[in-house]
């Protein structure tokens, strides 16, 4: 693939097709977030990606299955704080 995908990453599954190589339905759904447990680096036996990911389900996915999500950005906002206000007593 033309990305790196690593420990933790949040990945989308583009493909819920069957299972490529027996053709047995798959448990994984289409548009959903799934998070990388970890990479193996065997060529998948399709020759479509040359790393499985392990996020979980089952064993590994091919990476074609899957398109990697950017990272969150964190951003420092200046937030106003709340103080209740004083009562003047007379």
């Amino acid at each position: 693939m033309s990305y790196a995908v690593g420990h933790d990453d949040l990945v989308l599954c583009v493909n819920a097709a069957p299972n490529h190589v027996t053709g047995e339905p798959v448990p994984l759904v289409a548009g959903e977030t799934y998070r990388v447990w970890a990479v193996l680096e065997f060529a998948c036996p399709c020759g479509r990606s040359d790393a499985l990911l392990d996020i979980g389900i089952d064993f590994a996915w091919c990476q074609s299955r899957f398109r990697l999500l950017p990272k969150p950005k964190f951003e420092a906002r200046a937030r106003d704080v709340s103080a209740p206000k004083e009562k003047e007593t007379v």
